[in-house]
């Protein structure tokens, strides 16, 4: 059985590194990099931390506007599937590589495979709400990470074609975990354990409006803990552009890191400020509070388990909401226990 994988940002690159270890040995493994984030410590530095065998095959795409992108993959990947013949084009998430990579195969009449389906925010202004509709109604095999998702995709009609794996980030976030454990955190600011919070902006629909991300910006500068943003090179131009100053208040601004680093990052902070989906989750699993700048969240197991707070207007009061006391403990485990590579891979050999 041969596979290509195809990945292009930092959320693929950590759900792939699971899934090449548990191919060995059941099946010839490719690696198609889309390079939709070429940043280093957004993409090559996340295969040199993580383990993950060099791509086999690299587009160079780059950042653009979404057709733009989303066709400049296409034109790529259906030459790499033509040539490679694989039996499975395995797809990750909700980025564009996503979505390319899934019409490329189907076009040509190579099963999808979809990890991470059935994921819904219900928010149809979230590009990444397209790509995952679209892919999971293209894809053969829906790999789900949890019963909701599976339940979304039995409402949809696509209940035959699923099957309920685990999360793979649960898997690889167990391991560096336990890496990490014990060794000092490395940012570019000197923190004290328990003593700053970790927060990454990038979605455009808190970045793209002006009055919006100020709005942001002043909400956490009023935090009464240091606050490392993370940002990305885009978010730093937007600001740039809008004239906002990022580092503002109780804000220190840093680069990107790098996967391990930024699990110690989290693990030893007094809790996270994100709109990411996977930052978000990654807190919950660690037991750290997260404050989420969105309306809505695809990991509601995080909200209902009071470990996530959804914060979308009134940023005046954001300091609060992030200050707030730390939940009940629990063991709820709702993204399985760090099996679910073993279980897509298994999922794949038997269909």
């Amino acid at each position: 059985m041969r596979v290509l994988s195809v990945v292009g940002a930092r959320p693929q690159f950590v759900k792939l590194a699971p899934i090449a270890r548990a191919m060995a040995g059941h099946a010839d493994h490719l690696i198609a990099h889309t390079g939709q984030h070429y940043d280093h410590n957004m993409s090559d530095a996340f295969f040199a931390d993580l383990g993950i065998p060099h791509p086999d095959f690299n587009l160079g795409v780059g950042s653009g506007k979404h057709g733009e992108q989303t066709g400049a993959m296409l034109a790529g990947l259906e030459k790499i599937i033509e040539d490679t013949a694989p039996d499975w084009v395995l797809v990750y998430g909700d980025t564009n590589s996503t979505l390319a990579a899934a019409v490329a195969a189907v076009k040509l009449h190579v099963r999808v495979a979809h990890l991470e389906a059935g994921l819904r925010s219900f928010n149809r202004r979230m590009p990444e709400e397209h790509n995952r509709v679209l892919t999971d109604h293209a894809a053969d095999l829906l790999l789900a990470p949890t019963q909701v998702a599976m339940d979304h995709l039995a409402t949809e009609g696509l209940a035959e074609r699923s099957v309920l794996v685990g999360d793979v980030m649960t898997d690889v976030l167990y391991q560096v975990r336990d890496q990490v454990a014990g060794t000092p955190v490395d940012l570019a600011t000197p923190v004290e354990r328990g003593g700053y919070y970790v927060a990454t902006i990038h979605r455009p629909d808190n970045t793209d409006d002006p009055a919006r991300l100020r709005a942001i910006i002043d909400g956490i500068a009023k935090v009464g803990k240091p606050v490392v943003l993370l940002a990305h090179p885009r978010l730093r131009g937007l600001a740039e552009r809008h004239g906002i100053e990022l580092g503002a208040g109780s804000i220190t601004v840093s680069e990107p890191v790098g996967y391990p680093q930024l699990v110690n990052a989290v693990v030893n902070s007094a809790g996270v400020i994100t709109d990411s989906g996977g930052l978000q989750k990654e807190a919950f699993l660690l037991r750290v509070p997260c404050t989420t700048l969105r309306p809505e969240t695809e990991w509601v197991e995080t909200v209902e388990l009071g470990w996530n707070v959804l914060v979308d207007r009134d940023f005046d009061a954001l300091a609060a909401t992030v200050e707030r006391p730390r939940p009940a403990d629990t063991d709820a485990a709702p993204y399985g226990t760090g099996q679910a590579a073993a279980a897509a891979v298994r999922a794949l050999v038997e269909r």
